[in-house]
This record gives structure tokens, sequence and C-alpha cells, in this order.
């Protein structure tokens, strides 16, 4: 996963999902196994959001599937989270939105890790943001992890004003 800053102002986040099995895989879809090493699921993502991490656009692409045309139809199932906002809950919703047959599960779960290099790949282009302790970017790290939790040394030592003694 990658996450880049667009001329337009906008950033793209970029997924890719090889699947492969180092043993030649019977496939239901065809009576001819698939040979050690090739691809089961070659799969991209693209996730474009502007500087509020809103998501802007929402493209994919499969390079190679179980089911081949059947499975790309899956690719346009991810607009629906175009509007949506990455921030806490963003888990909770991509699974309630494209869980179970109403997407590919590949799809739906690449999006998951997606959110993450989207908040550490946009914040690496704007230190700034983590300088100023009342930001939206440093309330939004503070116990969105372990090392963040407001009762550890990193909050204490980066944002005191947020940090709470443990009890």
């Amino acid at each position: 996963m990658r996450a880049f800053a667009r001329r337009d102002g906008l950033y793209d986040v970029e997924a890719h999902l090889v699947d492969r099995k180092p043993f030649d895989f019977k496939r239901l879809s065809s009576p001819v196994p698939l040979p050690a090493g090739e691809p089961v699921h070659d799969l991209w993502v693209r996730m474009t959001v502007d500087e509020n991490y809103v998501v802007r656009a929402l493209v994919a692409s499969s390079d190679a599937t179980p089911w081949g045309a059947l499975c790309r139809e899956a690719e346009s199932t991810l607009s629906v989270l175009v509007g949506e906002t990455i921030a806490r809950g963003w888990s909770k919703k991509v699974k309630e939105l494209l869980r179970g047959s109403a997407s590919c599960t590949h799809l739906m779960e690449v999006l998951l890790p997606m959110a993450t290099t989207a908040f550490q790949g946009i914040l690496a282009m704007h230190p700034e943001r983590l300088r100023d302790a009342d930001s939206a970017a440093v309330a939004g790290l503070v116990d969105s992890c372990y090392a963040y939790g407001r009762e550890r040394p990193v909050v204490q030592r980066l944002w005191p004003q947020h940090y709470r003694k443990p009890d």
C-alpha cells in the first residue's frame, strides 16, 4: 500500500493484493488446476481522499480472480463508500456496507488497512499537523492505538495536554 499527494490537492491511496499458492491449486471454477505461483487473486484498489479524509473516489481492478468476469462485477460495489469519512468507525462502516454477497471479500478487507495507510501517508506529508496538539489530526491519533493511548508515554511526551495519568 502507498499514499500519494496529487497535484489537485487530493490524495490517492493504492493497494495491491496478490494471492498465490505454493502448489498447483484445484479451482472450483475450472477443471484445470492453477499452476503453483500463479495468482488466484491479483487485485488493485485506489482510494482518493481529500485533506479531511473524505473518500472522493474508489476504483478497483481485478487482473486475476477465481470467477473471471463475475468477480470483476464487484469492483463497482466499492462506490457506496464515496462520501464517507475515514475516521473512527471506518472498519464497521466498510463491513456494514460491503460484507457478504454485497461485494468481494478481498476488496472489502483491503479497504481496512488502506485507512491506516491514508492517515500515515498524509500525515507524513504534513508533519505540521502533529505539532498543533489541538489539531484534528492529533485528536484522531490519541487513543487510536496502544502507543497513542492517552495514558502512554508517547502521548505524555508529544501532547501532554491530552495525557491522563494511569489509574
